[in-house]
């Protein structure tokens, strides 16, 4: 809130930087909010206006094996790398803002590297990479380039989170005799957490909603619903496309409801430690 005291020039920023925000998130949403009425359609084309509302392509969805599978296969997929991402990538940031050696740098441009370079590139390198091991249309080779995706998001949270940490903390700790993974479970993970969820988070997004990699290594019984999606589009246009991108945009909204949920209890549980 802006003070009493505040200028007209001030007031006329305040509300013109809110109003812009309030704009452009109406412009991000806007595609989300045009698609789910389209999920109800009774039609059998993506079309305005609708004339008939129907649950039809939720039946064609959740009943149709096809999509079943490919959502199948992505909670298979996702879940793991994102498991490996965070565990991989919290040590990642832990060892690289806990000491400084040579080649520190050079070491994080590597590890973030998969953010910079090309979907394209990484999928090409990967499958090229993984024909001799017989890891394409695998579903191991698939979670392992996923989670290589993913380790960059948790690397930066964490490695921002960890800017913030007082190491006197784990000094202390040392003085009273506990063990180095005892302080790390007991004292540096939970003050850390907000940035553990965040980057876990990101990790899981990516990994969920990746189809170029997909595309490259998975096989027809690894399909995941991005890439079903992308080839539904390509074939044929369903409108059984716009309910499983709304069943996408719900599942997001729970897992960024859940998230903050998450992150107010690490909060709470560091102003604790912290006291």
């Amino acid at each position: 809130m802006l003070p009493n005291y505040a200028s007209t020039i001030e007031r006329l920023w305040f509300w013109s930087f809110r109003t812009a925000c309030v704009l452009i998130l109406i412009f991000l949403v806007s595609p989300l909010l045009v698609i789910i009425p389209l999920s109800f359609s009774a039609d059998t084309f993506l079309m305005y206006p609708i004339e008939h509302f129907s649950l039809r392509w939720y039946h064609e969805f959740f009943g149709n094996e096809v999509w079943l599978n490919s959502l199948r296969n992505s909670f298979i997929v996702a879940p793991a790398a994102t498991l490996l991402a965070t565990g991989l990538g919290t040590m990642a940031a832990v060892g690289l803002t806990s000491s400084d050696f040579p080649g520190k740098s050079l070491l994080m441009s590597i590890l973030i590297s998969p953010m910079v370079v090309p979907v394209v590139i990484v999928g090409v390198g990967s499958y090229l990479f993984f024909a001799p091991l017989g890891l394409t249309n695998s579903y191991l080779g698939l979670i392992l380039v996923h989670t290589a995706l993913g380790v960059p998001f948790v690397v930066i949270t964490v490695s921002a989170t960890l800017r913030n940490f007082n190491g006197n903390l784990i000094k202390a700790s040392a003085n009273l005799g506990a063990h180095p993974l005892t302080t790390y479970r007991r004292i540096v993970l939970p003050l850390i957490a907000p940035g553990v969820i965040s980057g876990g988070l990101f990790a899981f997004a990516t990994s969920f909603d990746e189809v170029v990699v997909t595309l490259f290594l998975a096989g027809p019984e690894q399909t995941t619903l991005p890439r079903q999606m992308f080839g539904g589009i390509k074939e044929n246009i369903s409108p059984a496309i716009a309910a499983a991108a709304t069943v996408l945009i719900l599942f997001s909204i729970v897992l960024l409801l859940t998230l903050e949920w998450l992150r107010g209890r690490a909060e709470k549980m560091r102003t604790v430690i912290a006291d």
